[in-house]
């Protein structure tokens, strides 16, 4: 097993890093242990409500950033950037995603499917209340931000830098990977986006809330 201090280490390591270095690149190998840490990542019901995009069409990434003002040192010098989308509509019970999800990737019985059906619905309607189209993109974006912080952490522990990137806006950057056909005529909408690299700028000093101002314990 990997040894405490080892992991303490890796989120000592990591840092919102604003600029990266653009000669290097992180090798193809390191990279889908990234994406794998993120496919391996736990979701609500197991439903995955999310897709990875992973934009290295320089094109694209000026596009984008007409609309993603957070992301000006990020995007023309990170080795590899990623745009988490969420799920919408698909996503409420009894839709042909989850159907399928229940038969062909978790392998479910009938019997299953309906009794997690089921529950699925009362959890929707009544637990959580996702009724609202923004509610239940909202969900689906908690979930993704699951997978974003286990690739940031998985890239750390293998010296890769990363920074996640809220700084934009929703409309005109959903509009540009609307334009590219990669919202799927509106079943997916922009949960995140992140970027990966090596950091070119030392990193600067980590400062947090102590822990008895965090936890706090009954």
């Amino acid at each position: 097993m990997i040894g405490k201090q080892d992991i303490l280490d890796a989120f000592h390591f990591r840092h919102a890093c604003k600029t990266f270095d653009p000669e290097r690149k992180i090798p193809e190998e390191d990279f889908y242990f990234i994406l794998e840490t993120g496919r391996l990542s736990p979701s609500s019901f197991g439903y995955e409500p999310w897709q990875f995009v992973v934009i290295q069409d320089m094109s694209l990434r000026e596009k984008l950033l007409t609309a993603t003002w957070g992301a000006k040192g990020q995007f023309p010098t990170a080795s590899h950037v990623i745009v988490i989308l969420a799920r919408k509509d698909d996503m409420r019970p009894g839709s042909a995603y989850t159907e399928r999800f229940m038969r062909e990737v978790q392998k479910l019985p009938e019997e299953g499917i309906a009794r997690r059906t089921t529950f699925y619905r009362q959890f929707h309607e009544i637990d959580f209340k996702l009724q609202e189209p923004r509610a239940l993109f909202d969900w689906s974006c908690r979930q993704a931000y699951i997978a974003l912080a286990n690739m940031m952490t998985a890239a750390a522990m293998i010296g890769i830098d990363s920074c996640p990137i809220e700084g934009f806006n929703q409309a005109g950057a959903e509009n540009v990977l609307a334009e590219a056909g990669l919202l799927e005529d509106g079943r997916f909408g922009l949960a995140v986006m992140v970027a990966f690299g090596y950091r070119i700028n030392p990193q600067p000093e980590k400062k947090r809330r102590p822990m008895e101002e965090v936890v706090k314990w009954v």
